[in-house]
C-alpha cells in the first residue's frame, strides 16, 4: 500500500543505550527515509561531560534528532545551540520517560505535572536555534489521567511555540512501575492521540507505544501525522525496510544491507571498539526466519570476537536460507 508521505513521518524511538550511534548507523541502512533519534543526552552530561562522546554521529545518520533531558530553561537553550553546531536536525525535549532516576532529576514524565516550566523550556530553546524544537510526552501521569490534562498541557506547550508532539499512548505511573512495567501494564489508549489530533489539527501530532508491525503503522497514519517505533525496531530491524513501500520503494535485501555494514565494522573495529559492542545492535536482522537463533548465538555472549566471525556467521545463514529455498521450490 503505498500512503501519500510527503506530509507523514516516521522515527525510530529514542532508546537509552540501544539507540547508540553504532545502531543508528546499522538503522538508516533498511531505510533512507525514517527519522533517527539519539539516546536521550541529559543537559548536565552535555555541559560538563564528554560532549564527543554523547553527540557525535556519522552523517549518513541525517535526518537525526538529538533527545534532551532537563528542566531548566538556560541549560536547555544552551544545549539546543550546542546541538544546532553539531548539525543535528532538531532537537526533542524528554518529557515521557518515568524511571526513578529522571524524576530525582526533574526530567521526564514526571514535568507533564508542570505545564508552564515546560513551556519556559520550549520558548527558551525556540529562541536559541533555528532548527524544529519537539516535545515528547506520555498521554498522562499518575492522577492526572484525563484527555483534558493532556489536552491542556499540549496547549499551554504549543502557546510557547512547539508544533510538534510525540504522543506515547500510555500514562505514567510514577511510584510503583518500573521503566519496563510503564511500557506495559497501563493500557494503550490510541483513541487519546487520534482526537488530540481531531481536535488541535494544526499541530503535528506523532503516535507511539507498542507499535510493531507494518500494518500498525499503516492504520495509525490514517489518523495522525506520523508514528514512531520503538523496540520493534530494534529487535526486527527489517520492519523499518518493509515500510519502504510506503515510499514506493523496494526493501533492500539483508545480506546487501549486511555487507553495507561491513566497512562501518572494520572501522569502528579499528578504532578499538570490542566486537561485542558492535554486534549486539545486529542480532535481529534475520528475526522471524529459520536460522535465527544460531545467528542471535553465533554474535553473542562473546562470542563474536572478530571480523571474520561476522563473516563466517553470515555465510553460515546464507546457506542456511538458500537450503531452505530450495527445498520450498521442491515442494512446489
Amino acid at each position: 500500500m503505498i500512503i501519500d508521505m510527503k506530509h507523514k513521518r516516521i522515527s525510530v524511538a529514542p532508546m537509552m543505550d540501544w539507540t547508540t550511534r553504532d545502531y543508528r548507523y546499522f538503522a538508516r541502512l533498511f531505510n533512507p527515509h525514517v527519522w533517527l533519534y539519539s539516546e536521550m543526552v541529559s543537559t548536565g552530561a552535555i555541559l560538563h561531560g564528554d560532549r564527543t562522546r554523547h553527540l557525535d554521529f556519522d552523517a549518513s545518520e541525517q535526518p537525526l534528532v538529538l533527545q534532551l533531558g532537563g528542566a531548566d530553561p538556560t541549560e536547555l537553550a544552551a544545549c539546543s545551540r550546542i546541538a544546532q553546531a553539531h548539525g543535528y536536525a532538531e532537537v526533542n525535549l524528554n518529557i515521557g520517560c518515568p524511571s526513578d532516576r529522571v524524576q530525582h532529576n526533574k526530567i521526564g514524565a514526571c514535568l507533564m505535572a508542570e505545564p508552564e516550566l515546560v513551556a519556559e523550556c520550549v520558548y527558551a530553546m525556540r529562541q536559541a536555534v533555528e532548527i524544529p524544537i519537539t516535545v515528547k510526552h506520555r498521554i498522562g501521569i499518575d492522577h492526572l489521567d484525563s484527555y483534558e490534562h493532556m489536552l491542556n498541557f499540549v496547549d499551554v506547550v504549543a502557546q510557547a511555540g512547539c508544533t510538534h508532539f510525540v504522543a506515547h499512548a500510555r500514562i505514567a505511573i510514577l511510584k510503583g512501575l518500573s521503566p519496563k512495567e510503564n511500557r506495559e501494564i497501563p493500557p494503550l489508549r490510541y483513541h487519546d492521540v487520534y482526537r488530540l489530533k481531531a481536535e488541535r489539527p494544526h499541530l503535528l501530532i506523532e503516535i507511539n507505544g507498542g507499535i510493531s508491525t507494518v500494518a500498525d503503522t499503516i492504520e495509525h497514519l490514517q489518523h495522525t501525522d506520523g508514528v514512531m517505533i520503538g523496540r520493534a525496531a530494534y529487535h526486527d530491524p527489517y520492519i523499518l525496510a518493509e515500510l519502504m513501500r510506503l515510499w514506493g520503494d523496494t526493501p533492500p535485501d539483508r545480506f546487501m544491507i549486511l555487507e553495507q555494514f561491513y566497512p562501518y565494522v572494520q572501522a569502528r573495529l579499528a578504532e578499538g571498539l570490542p566486537m561485542g559492542l558492535i554486534t549486539r545492535h545486529i542480532l535481529g536482522l534475520f528475526q522471524h526466519l529459520s536460522g535465527a537463533r544460531k545467528w542471535r548465538q553465533a554474535l553473542s555472549g562473546g562470542n563474536a570476537k572478530s571480523f571474520t566471525d561476522l563473516e563466517q556467521a553470515a555465510q553460515v545463514m546464507r546457506q542456511r536460507l538458500a537450503e531452505n529455498s530450495a527445498v520450498s521450490a521442491g515442494l512446489d
